[in-house]
């Protein structure tokens, strides 16, 4: 049974309008559906120890074990519980927390998860293992404290990153019913970071449920999140899936005839370990801009799908005649700087220099000679079209 807390109320107290009870560690489970862990590569059905292994590893649950073992834990600092069938409770606020405390209370698990350099409670204070055995916890639900966690997490002093936010902002949308503007009203958000977040994972989720892509497959060891929805305010990407400017608050927004061009945008963004395709994407600037360029153009599509590299596949996609402006408007902006660099550069005798500029001479000559041919057979009258005579002979 819970124990009754001191009626010490913190912000989430407040929040939810209850004072604090202190619940024993064995009925209080991490949270599978926590925004922050779907960020990392866990179980579709993750257990409890897959849990405490993401959080440990990934998410600095150490540090806060190490100040909870010197100093205990903090009173004002209640977990958020939400009540299970089984009469247990979910921790949907502090899944840290009770990850390093578990830590802390089970020799067994600090040796599977090889946290060793976790420290014996038991030495430093007797009365340790007894203190944080239960823990201080307001009893709400998911849904009661929407606004209380999204200000604290994606706006706020312990914010998650994009993947956890658009998480976060799906499930308030998606299950609650809760306007996208009335979210980012709530939260504070001014830039339209909502809309754009919740549309890229819809995007991402619609690729995998269809079986279009995985995350788990990607081929660097993080999920770049900002990749897709930073695209998707590029117009060429848009048009390349299919999807209408208005179309930010749909859950499928990619139509079935873009299929194949999803697939195709997912492999070039995040590659595919399983069959050793590297990501096209290297840096998001200059290469997601590059790759938006490309696919704007059916032969720059083509290249792509046929394996050129993105500089390659980008060149191809603009075409003959801007390459060719290109390459005159750099090779004249290489002489100028060798101009001007003459005096200080060349040193007199060096023949390998002297051979390369009469080698550059001399394609700079022929080049004019072809585009002059070329000018002068453009601007070659046309002979007259001579007429039938008449079968007559008149």
């Amino acid at each position: 049974m819970a124990k009754k807390g001191t009626k010490k109320r913190s912000n989430a107290a407040s929040s939810s309008n209850a004072p604090y009870e202190h619940f024993p560690i064995e009925k209080l489970l991490l949270d599978r559906r926590n925004p922050r862990l779907v960020e990392f590569t866990v179980s579709a059905n993750p257990t409890q120890d897959d849990l405490l292994q993401a959080l440990y590893q990934q998410m600095a649950a150490e540090e806060l074990a190490m100040s909870i073992a010197y100093n205990g834990y903090f009173e004002h600092e209640p977990l958020i519980i939400e009540a299970r069938s089984d009469g247990r409770y979910t921790v949907i606020e502090g899944n840290r927390r009770l990850a390093a405390v578990r830590l802390l209370l089970s020799a067994q698990l600090r040796r599977k998860l090889k946290a060793t350099d976790l420290p014996n409670i038991d030495l430093i204070d007797r009365d340790r293992r007894k203190e944080i055995s239960s823990l201080p916890a307001i009893v709400s639900t998911r849904k009661d404290m929407w606004r209380y966690l999204g200000f604290k997490h994606v706006n706020g002093p312990a914010t998650w990153g994009a993947y956890a936010k658009a998480q976060y902002v799906a499930e308030v949308h998606n299950d609650y019913g809760v306007a996208l503007e009335d979210i980012a009203q709530q939260i504070g958000d001014y830039s339209n970071t909502v809309e754009r977040q919740y549309r890229g994972l819809m995007v991402i989720e619609q690729a995998e449920k269809d079986g279009l892509f995985s995350r788990k497959n990607t081929f660097r060891n993080k999920f770049y999140f900002n990749y897709i929805y930073t695209a998707l305010d590029n117009a060429n990407f848009r048009s390349f899936l299919g999807i209408e400017s208005k179309s930010r608050s749909l859950r499928k927004p990619v139509p079935a005839a873009k299929r194949a061009n999803l697939k195709d945008l997912c492999l070039w963004l995040y590659g595919d370990e399983q069959k050793q395709v590297e990501p096209l994407i290297r840096s998001q600037n200059p290469d997601l801009r590059v790759l938006g360029d490309t696919i704007s153009q059916a032969n720059g599509v083509k290249a792509l799908r046929n394996g050129a590299p993105l500089d390659v596949a980008h060149d191809v996609s603009l075409g003959d005649l801007h390459l060719f402006r290109s390459a005159l408007r750099e090779g004249k902006q290489a002489l100028q700087r060798a101009h001007a660099t003459l005096s200080t550069g060349y040193e007199a005798g060096d023949r390998d220099l002297m051979d390369q500029a009469r080698d550059i001479e001399r394609l700079a000559n022929d080049l004019v000679d072809e585009m002059e041919v070329k000018q002068r057979r453009t601007k070659r009258p046309k002979r007259p079209k001579r007429t039938k005579r008449s079968s007559t002979g008149k």
